[in-house]
């Protein structure tokens, strides 16, 4: 009975030691794909909207791009990729502009424009 108190106090010991030696890597500094891009993600350099299953409503949609200083949103509709792709007044001029699962807000032809503000939790 005392060898069994002597052995298990032993194997906790040991497997404790074990234990502590796992530890999770640290974070990466270097470029990651985030699903949505805040103005300080590393891939945000985007000159196209990026394909993909998007969970934007119309609303969330439009309420982005007015965020990024379009106005007159119009004939706004999500295309076969995912993307939300309308028409929308910037700077005095009418421009296309599209919307990717990732929160890229893009003006055709004028690569990114940029997305929210951070600490909008994506919407």
């Amino acid at each position: 009975m005392r060898n069994s108190f002597v052995i298990a106090a032993l194997l906790a010991f040991a497997a404790g030691g074990a234990v502590a030696q796992i530890q999770n890597p640290p974070a990466k500094d270097g470029p990651q794909n985030s699903a949505i891009n805040t103005p300080d993600s590393s891939n945000r350099k985007v000159d196209a909207p990026v394909a993909g299953r998007n969970s934007f409503t119309e609303g969330e949609a439009k309420s982005r791009m007015e965020k990024m200083g379009f106005a007159n949103i119009s004939d706004l509709k999500k295309d076969d990729n995912g993307v939300w792709r309308g028409r929308a007044m910037k700077d005095g001029k009418t421009v296309d502009v599209s919307l990717d699962y990732q929160g890229n807000v893009i003006q055709a032809g004028a690569g990114t424009t940029g997305t929210v503000v951070p600490g909008s939790a994506g919407r």
